[in-house]
């Protein structure tokens, strides 16, 4: 084989860092970047954060590191208005302490604490709201372990507590069964099931009422058996009945069934269902709720009364601004290859990538955003049933970029509407074909089964066929399955789960 030079001419896509760190800037969430940016911030001297009411222009002297306006004093001279605050505060201090004190006189006699000097002033000034801030929450086991203190018992009953309550979980249930609790134990303890048991019936009456139960029949009789007899006394019992030996028949929904074995009229069994509806089958879960997570919107669209025209703006809340620091930027020199002025050169190009990367990204999420809300405009005036069927190809053609790249803006982004907020994936959908050539979103499909299913007839609800042949009379063709797939999705249960009995 003979070897040979040969030229060839080709074109290659190269990943330069420059569009590396643009592209993940672009698909991090707001969290996410304003996390990017403080690191960012920390790590490049020459990057420094626009504080509130800064101008974004203004460059401090790097002489005197202040910008505050002089003010002239009596005696013609100029000094900071910080310090004329604080002179005139000393004179009024001045005019009102007393000329002779006693020796035994304390500071606190004659001045009063500045934190209590005026009360009313300093709460009246801002409303206190304690419940924000952060403070601790008890986990399940930490509210029962409390109770248990409170509870004479013997040692060894505290122990065998112990166990029971490390093994319930968040929801109040019981995991493990009684035989596995007993095995863990010393056999020299000599703990019998019993004494198991009934320390395991001791918590179930703890607060939340029902935790430690075993399985959902044991956790709303237990709740029964708190209300106190009454004038519900039989609604009570026929509760219990139902709980207790059918509750199957309960969670099918099978009214028919369960009169016959009950032997119960209709309107009493409707009563003792609503009797167990008012139960929670997971009363642990009240103790600690799960942390609720905020969403702050990249883009807000707002409609001008004016113009009737949708107006598109980027939130700028969500991310802090940042510039380049001028006074660490007039430091580098151009003709200087020293290594203190390389690494300042180098981090003064970093700096300003950084911003044309936050830049671009602020471009191209307001150009995608804009073109959604000209797309669905419909959805903005009328609701879900006027959402237009729209695909990540519609928006690149649009704006004239890769389907990928607007699947990495739309993707973790929330755009506030008067109808709310959602994702910029929310407003893209497939279609379906109308009877009259048309097409329809699967949006608009799926808000029009909720109204359908939010209006039917709860003794008789629709099916999923029913609800097939109500979209052909609007001129929707969709399958059965699909119908299914679609509710599904809504959190809707089939028609047999959704039945009620009359009243």
């Amino acid at each position: 084989m003979k070897l040979s030079l040969q030229l060839k001419m080709g074109q290659q896509l190269t990943m330069t860092p420059q569009l590396q760190q643009a592209i993940r800037l672009l698909q991090l969430s707001t969290l996410d970047l304003q996390q990017e940016i403080h690191l960012a911030l920390e790590a490049n001297p020459m990057l420094e954060l626009i504080e509130y009411g800064d101008d974004e222009d203004a460059t401090p002297d790097p002489k005197t590191g202040n910008n505050d306006d002089p003010k002239e004093t009596p005696d013609g001279q100029s000094e900071p208005r910080e310090s004329a605050e604080l002179n005139s505060d000393d004179a009024t201090w001045q005019d009102e302490m007393p000329g002779d004190l006693g020796v035994d006189t304390n500071w606190d006699d004659i001045y009063p604490d500045p934190g209590t000097h005026t009360p009313s002033t300093s709460f009246e000034g801002s409303s206190l709201d304690f419940e924000s801030r952060n403070t601790a929450i008890d986990t399940l086991q930490d509210h029962l372990l409390w109770q248990l203190n409170l509870t004479h018992i013997s040692e060894q009953d505290h122990s065998i507590a112990l166990s029971i309550i490390d093994a319930i979980d968040v929801n109040g249930m019981l995991t493990v069964d009684i035989e596995s609790l007993h095995s863990g134990f010393d056999a020299e303890l000599e703990i019998e099931q019993d004494e198991i048991l009934a320390v395991l019936h001791r918590i179930q009456q703890f607060d939340p009422v029902g935790v430690g139960y075993r399985d959902l029949s044991e956790c709303l009789t237990i709740q029964l058996n708190q209300y106190a007899a009454g004038e519900h006394e039989q609604k009570i019992r026929n509760a219990k009945l139902i709980v207790g030996e059918h509750i199957n028949l309960l969670a099918h929904r099978d009214y028919a069934q369960l009169m016959r074995r009950t032997k119960l009229k209709e309107a009493d069994l409707a009563e003792a269902i609503t009797i167990i509806e008012s139960l929670n089958p997971r009363p642990g879960s009240d103790i600690s709720p799960p942390s609720t997570s905020y969403i702050v919107p990249d883009v807000l669209v707002s409609k001008d009364n004016s113009s009737g025209k949708w107006l598109v703006e980027l939130n700028p809340e969500t991310a802090p601004k940042i510039r380049i620091n001028n006074s660490y930027a007039s430091l580098v020199k151009r003709a200087d290859s020293s290594d203190e002025n390389n690494y300042l050169r180098d981090n003064l190009q970093e700096a300003r990538w950084f911003i044309k990367s936050l830049q671009s990204r602020n471009e191209t999420l307001m150009k995608v955003s804009t073109r959604i809300v000209e797309h669905q405009k419909g959805f903005l005036e009328y609701g879900e049933e006027a959402m237009k069927p729209l695909v990540l190809h519609d928006i690149a053609e649009a704006v004239s970029m890769h389907e990928s790249t607007i699947s990495r803006v739309t993707t973790q982004k929330y755009m506030h509407t008067p109808r709310g907020i959602f994702e910029l994936k929310y407003f893209f959908s497939s279609h379906v074909s109308t009877k009259g050539g048309g097409e329809c979103s699967s949006t608009a499909i799926r808000a029009i089964i909720k109204k359908l299913v939010a209006a039917e007839n709860t003794v008789k609800p629709l099916s999923d066929s029913k609800i097939t042949e109500l979209l052909e009379e609007k001129g929707i063709n969709v399958a059965r399955r699909t119908i299914a797939k679609y509710r599904e999705s809504l959190s809707i249960p089939p028609s047999n789960e959704r039945k009620r009995l009359a009243g």
